[in-house]
């Protein structure tokens, strides 16, 4: 592969990964709540891995031909989020060193999954963007340069998410009304993009 396609290819990721979205801000819910960042964050990467498996696998072209499919993975999402989104509004997160933590590993891990799992664009920003960064006269063949670069992604998204997570509670740690501020923000936000997902497939 040739080091421009891979700087091009991780250049643009990282653009996509700093821009906030659904997964930030759960990122930031998770900060606020401690020690669930770790199995929050792996959630989410699990939920990127499945779309990278999906699109080098050559299951991603089936389903973007097939709109009611991605329609019905889109309402999937926007559902859950809003349900997310509400549930963050109604209890905003607060930090505290000596509350136990909310919900367990696997009940946050699950969350993320299904937020980045259930989210199309996910999906779609694989679908679009990989293929555009591989050589098809390269060494390697088409699925394994499509695998390094989501490797790559995967590898770019986790230390974002890590220091977005632990971030937010350094710096929420010692404010407490703060953290119940970002808390809705991150609530409504994830209403938010619930909303516009909801809007576009009724549109």
């Amino acid at each position: 592969m040739e080091m421009s396609l891979v700087a091009g290819f991780w250049l643009v990721s990282f653009l996509l990964i700093m821009t906030p979205g659904a997964d930030w801000a759960y990122t930031i819910s998770a900060g606020i709540h401690g020690r669930a960042i770790l199995p929050a964050v792996a959630g989410l990467i699990s939920g990127h891995l499945l779309a990278t498996i999906v699109v080098v696998a050559g299951v991603g072209v089936l389903i973007a031909g097939h709109p009611l499919a991605l329609s019905a993975i889109t309402l999937l999402g926007a559902l859950y989020l809003l349900w997310l989104g509400i549930s963050l509004l109604r209890h905003p997160a607060t930090v505290s060193s000596t509350r136990p933590q909310s919900g367990g590993w696997n009940q946050w891990a699950l969350k993320g999954l299904c937020i980045s799992g259930l989210n199309p664009k996910v999906f779609l920003l694989f679908l679009a963007l990989l293929p555009q960064f591989t050589d098809p006269h390269g060494q390697w063949s088409m699925p394994m340069q499509m695998s390094a670069l989501g490797l790559m992604h995967l590898i770019t998204c986790t230390l974002t998410y890590l220091l977005v997570g632990y971030g937010s509670r350094a710096l929420l740690a010692s404010r407490p009304q703060a953290a119940r501020v970002v808390s809705r923000v991150s609530g409504g936000l994830m209403v938010a993009i619930a909303a516009l997902l909801l809007h576009e497939q009724i549109r």
